[in-house]
C-alpha cells in the first residue's frame, strides 16, 4: 500500500510552521558509549564528519522486491558474531513477535540514521545523529489500529535502536538494547512491526547512548489519530501543530560524536576479524558475571575514575523542532479558529511553556485524553512527556510562547533565544510590527 509521512517535509526556510491539516473525509494516510574502549584503544583525534549525499525528507514507498531476503551488511558474515551469553551482536534483523507480511496489510516506511551538519541558529552548526537526515526526525501520522512496518537502516559507524515511546507493542519491538534486541550495527537494517495503538501524541527515539542520541537529535513525533476524534466535538480544530522541545550541549555533542566514531571504527575492525572480546565491548551474561569481572579487575568499568573523564552535560542551547530563537518558526492562527498544539519533551529537562495574551485548554497528556480539560496559560512539560493543548483565536496580535524558565530562553547564555516562538495571527492589520532582538 502506498504510504507517506505527512508533515515530515517542512521547509525550514519558512517563517511559519506548516500545520498538519485534517480533512473531513479522506483515505487514511500514514501519515556511547563514549570511550568504552578507553584504556584499550589509545588516541582520540578529530574525526572528519560527513553527511549523506542526499537528505530523505519523507518516509518513502517500498519496493518489496528489494526485501525478498536478508542482505549481508558491508562487513559480511563476520558481523554476525555471537557473544558467549547467546546474544547476536546486531544479527537479529527480522525479530519474532508480530504478524508476517502475508498476515496483515502493513503501512511500510524506510527510516535511516546518518550524521548531518545541522544549524541550530545562524552561526551555530553542529554534527548530529539524525533520522532521515533531518532534526527532528520525520513526523509520522497513522490511524489507530494500522499495522506499521519500519525498515530501520544504520548508516553510521555507531550502534542504534528505535524505541516507540508510548506505543503498546510486542516486547521484541520495544527497541531497548540488550533487553529486547541487539543494537543495530553499521550497515544493518532492523525491521520493526507493530500495531499503532493507543491513539494520541506519541514519539520515537534511540535508546542506545541515550544522553547523546535521543536528546541531541534522534527523536521524532509519532501521531496516532482516531478515525472519530472525540476532542473535535468540543474543540473543532482544523490545524494541528507539533512542537518538539529540545536542549543541547554542543561541546558535549562534538566530543561524544568524535569519540564514538573513533571507538566504533576500532570495534568494527575487531568484529570483522572475529577478535572482539565481550568485556571490551561491555556486554555481560548477567549482573553476577559483571560484578565478578569488576571485583577481579579483569574489567575496568567506564564509570570508574580511572577510566571516565567525568564530563557532564551542560545545556547551552534550547530549541523547538531543531531550532533556537530567532530561527524558530511562528505558529499560525486566525481569528475564530481553534488550533491543536502537541508538545513533546525530548530534552530531558522540565519546561514551563507560557502563552501570552491567551488561556488555552490542556486536553491530553502522554497521548491520553484528559477526562476534564483544564484552562491554563502555563503548562509544565516534563521529560519524555507529551502534552496537547487547544488554542482559540480570540485576541489578534503577535504573542510570545516560551519556556518561563528564563535560562532556557537563551543562546549560550544570551537572552532572548532558545525555547521561544510566536503565536501569529494571519488575518489582522498590526499597529506594531515585531522585529528581531537577540541581545537584551
Amino acid at each position: 500500500m502506498k504510504d507517506k509521512s505527512l508533515d515530515s517535509d517542512r521547509d525550514v526556510s519558512e517563517d511559519v510552521y506548516t500545520a498538519y491539516e485534517e480533512e473531513e473525509s479522506i483515505e487514511p494516510e500514514t501519515l556511547s558509549r563514549r570511550g568504552f574502549l578507553r584504556g584499550v584503544i589509545a588516541g582520540t583525534g578529530t574525526v572528519a564528519l560527513t553527511a549523506g549525499a542526499s537528505v530523505i525528507a519523507k518516509a518513502k514507498e517500498i519496493d518489496h522486491s528489494l526485501h525478498a531476503g536478508h542482505q549481508k551488511d558491508k562487513y559480511g558474515s563476520m558481523m554476525f558474531m555471537q557473544d558467549h551469553s547467546g546474544h547476536m551482536m546486531g544479527g537479529a534483523i527480522e525479530p519474532p513477535g508480530s504478524p508476517s507480511d502475508s498476515e496483515v496489510n502493513y503501512r511500510e516506511f524506510d527510516i535511516d540514521i546518518r550524521i548531518v551538519e545541522h544549524e541550530i541558529v545562524p552561526g551555530i552548526k553542529i554534527h548530529m545523529l539524525a533520522f532521515n537526515g533531518q532534526v527532528p526526525g520525520p513526523e509520522f501520522h497513522v490511524y489507530e489500529g494500522d499495522w506499521v512496518k519500519v525498515n530501520f537502516t544504520n548508516n553510521t559507524e555507531e550502534m542504534h535502536t528505535i524505541h516507540w515511546h508510548g506505543i503498546v507493542l510486542p516486547y521484541t519491538m520495544d527497541g531497548v538494547p540488550m533487553v529486547t534486541q541487539d543494537p543495530v550495527h553499521p550497515g544493518q537494517t532492523f525491521v520493526y512491526r507493530f500495531q499503532a495503538k493507543p491513539s494520541g501524541t506519541r514519539w520515537y527515539h534511540c535508546h542506545w547512548g541515550t544522553p547523546l542520541h535521543a536528546s541531541h537529535a534522534m527523536h521524532g513525533a509519532f501521531i496516532v489519530h482516531r478515525k472519530n476524534e472525540q476532542l473535535k466535538k468540543h474543540f473543532p480544530y482544523a490545524r494541528d501543530y507539533t512542537l518538539m522541545l529540545e536542549a543541547w550541549d554542543i561541546d558535549f555533542a562534538r566530543e561524544e560524536i568524535n569519540e564514538i566514531l573513533h571507538g566504533m571504527k576500532e570495534v568494527n575492525s575487531l568484529m570483522a576479524k572475529g577478535k572482539l572480546d565481550y568485556k571490551t565491548h561491555g556486554f555481560f551474561k548477567d549482573y553476577k558475571e559483571f560484578k565478578t569481572a569488576v571485583d577481579s579487575k579483569e574489567y575496568i568499568a567506564p564509570y570508574l575514575q580511572s577510566r571516565s573523564n567525568g564530563m557532564h552535560i551542560n545545556h547551552n542551547f534550547f530549541g523547538i523542532n531543531g531550532k533556537s530563537y530567532p530561527a524558530t518558526k511562528r505558529i499560525g492562527i486566525k481569528q475564530g479558529e481553534w488550533i491543536r498544539v502537541r508538545l513533546i519533551n525530548a530534552s530531558g529537562l522540565s519546561h514551563h511553556m507560557h502563552l501570552h495574551g491567551h488561556d488555552f485548554w490542556w486536553v491530553a497528556q502522554d497521548g491520553n485524553d484528559l477526562p476534564d480539560p483544564r484552562k491554563l496559560n502555563t503548562i509544565h512539560v516534563e521529560p519524555g512527556g507529551t502534552y496537547d493543548i487547544m488554542i482559540y483565536g480570540d485576541n489578534p496580535g503577535f504573542w510570545t510562547f516560551h519556556d518561563h524558565k528564563t535560562t532556557h530562553v537563551t543562546n549560550n547564555g544570551i537572552y532572548p533565544g532558545g525555547m521561544l516562538t510566536v503565536l501569529a495571527y494571519e488575518d489582522f492589520e498590526p499597529t506594531y510590527m515585531p522585529t528581531v532582538s537577540v541581545d537584551q
